[in-house]
């Protein structure tokens, strides 16, 4: 047992080395802006690649769409000194059509389910089934979701699917930049949903339960290089660790589910 749980914990610093086992010529500065949905786990992982690899990563923080200061695109737009972005699927493709990203460098970190949550010691709702959710959202005084790829999904799908969009007119609302589990905890929403992953980190909430099947959205995590960062080379070799099978665990212990087959980096 005492082997197992040692290999496991080694597993992200294991996955490293192999990884990075030819070394870069120099300890590099890798700029990194990630969303929020992979947010911990990248924080997570962060310490054992600066160990293995003596590189530094310089993060910061951005939704993958909206139009705050902090989303990618809008850093991305300015011009920002950035090595490597790591975000929603959809959105960082549209951006890699765009020419905004380097071509053929994504790669597939993890899937998202989405999840609900009330103020620690609230009652739970239940919303293993549509109409569990359905009256969950109506019986809320006040409901918040992320202005990223969920809320866009609850706004403009999933409210319709419930057949709920206008009664919650006034009482739903959309919150830019700041996590949907921070305005629960503060009471200033009593029921809210994001990606699991985004909401797991946060004190002072409990999460009711996921999105009943027939309504969850999936959302893909990725990661690619950005067209004249100044350490492509250091910005492959995080790729490529963020990207191991050996760090699924790590990943998977943040509410995301790991991508089985990650895509190979190309040159």
């Amino acid at each position: 047992m005492l082997q197992h749980i040692l290999v496991r914990r080694s597993a992200p610093i294991l996955a490293a080395c192999m990884l990075l086992a030819a070394g870069a010529a120099h300890a590099a500065d890798i700029r990194v802006v990630s969303s929020g949905g992979f947010s911990q786990a990248y924080k997570n992982l962060a310490p054992a690649y600066e160990r293995a690899s003596g590189d530094h990563l310089l993060s910061e923080w951005g939704p993958s769409m909206g139009t705050t200061r902090n989303a990618i695109p809008a850093r991305l737009a300015r011009g920002e000194p950035i090595d490597v972005v790591i975000m929603v699927g959809d959105a960082l493709d549209k951006l890699m059509q765009e020419g905004r990203l380097v071509a053929g460098s994504k790669v597939i970190l993890a899937n998202s389910p989405i999840a609900c949550a009330v103020r620690r010691g609230a009652a739970k709702p239940d919303i293993s089934t549509t109409e569990g959710l359905r009256s969950a959202f109506l019986q809320a005084n006040k409901v918040a979701y992320s202005d990223s790829a969920s809320g866009e999904y609850i706004e403009k799908q999933l409210m319709k699917r419930l057949h709920i969009s206008e009664q919650m007119q006034g009482k739903a609302a959309k919150i830019p930049a700041t996590p949907v589990g921070e305005i629960i905890a503060h009471g200033e929403a009593d029921f809210g949903c994001q990606q699991r992953s985004e909401l797991l980190p946060v004190e002072g909430i409990d999460i009711v339960g996921l999105l009943p099947p027939e309504v969850q959205l999936m959302t893909q995590f990725s990661a690619a290089l950005v067209p004249g960062g100044k350490e492509p080379e250091a910005g492959r070799a995080l790729l490529r660790f963020l990207a191991a099978p050996a760090n699924a665990g790590v990943i998977g212990a943040t509410g995301l589910e790991p991508a089985s087959a990650p895509m190979p980096i190309t040159h």
